[in-house]
């Protein structure tokens, strides 16, 4: 992954960690056309956030453990 990609990776883990999002919105704001820009799918897959069922809310994303680490490793914690 380039550095480019890793820093976009960190500003999305970041915005979310200031608060639980809901899954729209994640969707909405970090949205690409470029193929090769997977900001989501790639903090997904290494685990930095994760969907959560909420009732009468739909879905909302919220940072995991391994995020709160990522953000600590790169002096991003809260």
């Amino acid at each position: 992954m380039t550095e480019t990609t890793d820093a976009l990776v960190l500003d999305l883990v970041e915005w979310v960690a200031r608060e639980p999002r809901l899954y729209s919105e994640v969707i909405e704001t970090w949205r690409t056309s470029c193929p090769r820009l997977t900001i989501w799918e790639d903090a997904v897959d290494r685990g930095y956030v994760a969907r959560q069922p909420v009732a009468g809310l739909g879905v909302r994303v919220a940072i995991t453990e391994g995020g709160k680490n990522f953000l600590r490793e790169h002096g991003r914690a809260n």
